[in-house]
Order: structure tokens, then sequence, then C-alpha cells
């Protein structure tokens, strides 16, 4: 997803929101409800089985978003408690783009990206001119390249900081690889026209794609854990305390390991 600043209006405009009270007991006389921005599962399984876990005194009351750009514009205008959407680097990218100051305050389960191909069974079977979409995301980019990097099908260019790479980096394509970039939400649609796809496992599961059955290369590199993510000023609070306690519960452990096997980052 190309990271750009929205002003929160647009945000709340850009996609319906679902506001769902979560608790499992319901809220009580006086609990503090703490908001929780989440996407697609597991991402809104996770918020849910935190919901059941977090202590007394709280309840979690998820909004569902459709776009990745929309819970950081709403988190940092104070119109969130926390967000459940995005990796560090994710949120780094968009720090520096908006002047914000988003913090990863929990990292909660790892990601299996991969590249994927409805043709091609093996990453090295890519062809001359093959087709290759990527993220359009930096912080996606930079992972994909280092994958096919890793590979042997580019180089890049010296001193390129690992997962740091853009397509200016690529020093060597000896298979002239055609590179395509687009937004997070079209890498579905990009499966049917691409030689080969990056994507991650939340989108590719819509499609019904497994990265350790059907991905042709995959990493799960641990910096790229989904995040528990708040504003700066809001770290510390005793808020965040409870989310943190709630979103590396048993219930959360359970969700992630049971349902969707994966491995978890707590």
């Amino acid at each position: 997803m190309t990271i750009r600043t929205l002003s929160p209006a647009a945000a709340l405009a850009s996609a319906a929101l679902v506001l769902t009270g979560c608790a499992g007991g319901g809220p009580g006389d006086g609990d503090t409800a703490l908001t929780v921005a989440a996407a697609t599962p597991p991402m809104t399984d996770v918020v849910e089985a935190a919901a059941e876990a977090i202590g007394d005194g709280y309840t979690i009351e998820m909004v569902e978003v459709a776009d990745y750009v929309q819970p950081n514009v709403m988190l940092e205008a104070g119109e969130l408690d926390a967000n459940f959407v995005q990796h560090v680097p994710f949120m780094e990218e968009f720090n520096a783009a908006n002047g914000a100051s988003l913090v990863g305050v929990q990292p909660v389960y790892l990601t299996a990206v991969a590249f994927y191909s409805k043709d091609l069974t093996d990453i090295q079977d890519l062809p001359e001119d093959g087709r290759v979409t990527l993220p359009a995301d930096a912080s996606n980019t930079g992972r994909a390249l280092q994958m096919l990097a890793d590979e042997g099908l580019i180089t890049l260019a010296e001193g390129t900081e690992r997962f740091g790479a853009a397509l200016e980096d690529v020093a060597e394509n000896p298979r002239n690889l055609q590179f395509t970039q687009v937004d997070l939400l079209q890498l579905n649609a990009a499966y049917e026209e691409a030689d080969a796809v990056f994507n991650l496992p939340a989108f590719a599961g819509q499609i019904d794609l497994s990265p350790f059955e059907d991905g042709l290369v995959v990493e799960e590199d641990p910096q790229f854990a989904v995040t528990l993510v708040t504003r700066a000023d809001d770290a510390d609070s005793p808020e965040t305390a409870a989310l943190r306690e709630a979103f590396t519960s048993e219930e959360v452990r359970r969700v992630l390991e049971d349902e969707f096997n994966t491995h978890t980052a707590f």
C-alpha cells in the first residue's frame, strides 16, 4: 500500500467501520472501553480473543477497517486507543511520511510471506522477462526484493540494508524480470496476471493460498511480526499495559496456533 496522508474525516469515509463491543461478559459499570482497529483475519480474531481476556476494569471495542492507512491516521488523531494491522517497518514508514508518533508496543504473531504463482512450482523457474508483482509500500518492497536476492534471482547494490532495498537498488537482473508494484489490496488480483506475486498471508488466504503449502519461497522474519501499536505518549499507560497483557494471553495464543497454525511472537 502506498503510504499517504489522509485527514481523519477522509479516513472515516474511506471504508465502512463496524464498531463491535467484544468483551465476553459485556461492559460493567465504570469499565474503560478501549478501541482497537483491526482489518482482516487473523487480526480481527486476535482482537476478539484479547477482548475475552482483558483484565477487570476494561473492555475492548473493535473497529473493523478496510485499509491499512486509515487506522494509523485515526490512531494518531486520538480516535483509537490502539490498532492491530501492521508490522513495525510499515508503521515507521507511515510515521516518516506523516510526522506521526506511533510506536509498536507488543509483537503478537509472525507473518509468513511468500511468492506465489498459478503456473510455476519453483521460484527458480521464473522465465526471461518474467512478470513479478511487488507491493507498493517501501517496507514490503524491501522484504520482497531481499527474498529474490536470497534466491540468487537478482543482485542488490553493495551496502543495501537487508530488507531495505528499493527497485533502484537492483544492481543485476540477469533474467530481465519485469517488476510491477501495486497496493496491498490489489495483490490477490495480480496473482491471475503475474508469473509470480509477493503476498501477505491475510490476503493470500482469501484466495485459498497458504505460504507453507503453496508458496514458491517463504520468509518469516521476526521484525515483521504483526504488532499492537499505540501513540508514543500512551505507550506506558495502564490502558496499554492491559492491552499488552490481553494480546499475549492464552486465549490469543490458542486462536493463532490452533485455528490459524500461526507462530506467535511472545
